[in-house]
């Protein structure tokens, strides 16, 4: 649920979403600006910010458009561009997270979704993907060759291959657009972003944020989209041994039980490790322990060391630069379970 405290910022009859407005003065218009991408591989920042597509034929030749509308019309033109999809696709979300070294947690479907699972999270979870400030979201098709993408600005991208640029144009100008050379979008001036949702303690029906990804990541078959053999900074820099923490989800052979979660803190030198150590923390270790169907990490982090001295006391770390386990707490409930950080 949207919080219903938040006003809506509107300039000039121009509706903002409600999780990311300008700070200062803003002429916002509604329009598209479009050029051409010459056919370049599979090309990772191009599309999603991360690596999607690397064992795929070279992107082809496509126009681009970053099209911008007033919110109240912006569920309506998505609608009509999902609809130039297939029946099966790539999902994609894109998260402003929780990790120190990454702005943004890149998620994408590797395996092909059905539609069906697709509009139905668009239904369900309508205030978190078109109103939240810090989600984006899209899909792409490789075959045809389609993509479309809705930034944490609510600027929807459009890829496509030079056969359907006309009518693209068309479907647009029914949306009373035309082109310009630039966007005056929320991200041409300075702006806030914020997020949305709210999960009151009162109301433990309504879902956390973490627990919508977790559930997009069940439904739209999504994977951290980045490099698993390598631990980069957002500058491409490799960081080494980096504090993580983990979050795990273990699903019990016993269909009658619940899904028991745990935390789990750990040094480790990339992604790939950092899950098998997390995985091998949770995992049964005598006879007292349930058997466990399937384990997996539904969230990795970085943090700092800083940051860990938040969960864990130095003293109680032991080497900083040692890979393995620090820490495992097992927690109630879903993912964090309203957990709240020492410093917190």
């Amino acid at each position: 649920m949207a919080d219903p405290a938040i006003e809506r910022k509107v300039i000039d009859g121009f509706q903002f979403p409600l999780g990311t407005y300008p700070t200062e003065s803003a002429s916002p218009a509604a329009a598209y600006t479009v050029q051409f991408e010459a056919a370049d591989g599979s090309d990772p920042a191009a599309f999603t910010g991360a690596n999607f597509g690397e064992d795929l034929e070279e992107w082809p030749d496509r126009y681009v458009f970053d099209i911008l509308v007033s919110h109240e019309r912006l569920r309506a033109l998505c609608r009509a561009l999902f609809a130039f999809l297939p029946g099966r696709f790539y999902p994609i979300l894109d998260i402003l997270g929780h990790d120190a070294y990454r702005e943004i947690d890149p998620y994408i479907a590797y395996e092909l979704v059905g539609s069906e699972k697709f509009y139905d999270a668009l239904r369900f979870f309508d205030p978190f993907l078109f109103e939240d400030g810090l989600v984006g979201f899209g899909a792409m098709s490789v075959d045809p060759f389609f993509y479309v993408f809705v930034d944490e600005h609510k600027v929807v991208t459009l890829r496509v291959v030079p056969e359907m640029k006309e009518k693209a144009e068309k479907l647009l100008a029914a949306f009373d657009l035309r082109p310009v050379e630039e966007l005056a979008s929320v991200d041409s001036v300075s702006h806030e972003h914020r997020g949305v949702i709210v999960s009151p303690d009162d109301r433990p029906e309504m879902l956390t944020p973490d627990e919508i990804i977790e559930r997009f990541r069940d439904n739209w078959l999504l994977q951290l989209n980045i490099d698993p053999a390598t631990n980069l900074d957002a500058d491409g820099n490799e960081l080494g041994i980096t504090a993580w923490q983990c979050i795990t989800r273990c699903t019990p052979s016993d269909e009658d039980k619940q899904d028991s979660y745990a935390e789990v803190l750990l040094m480790a030198a990339n992604l790939g490790d950092a899950e098998e150590i997390a995985a091998e923390a949770v995992s049964p270790k005598d006879t007292k322990t349930p058997e466990w169907d399937e384990i997996e990490v539904i969230r990795a982090d970085r943090l700092t060391l800083e940051q860990l001295d938040d969960w864990l006391p130095e003293s109680k770390r032991g080497p900083e630069k040692k890979a393995g386990l620090l820490d495992l707490r097992w927690l109630s409930g879903g993912p964090l379970a309203k957990k709240k950080k020492k410093s917190e």
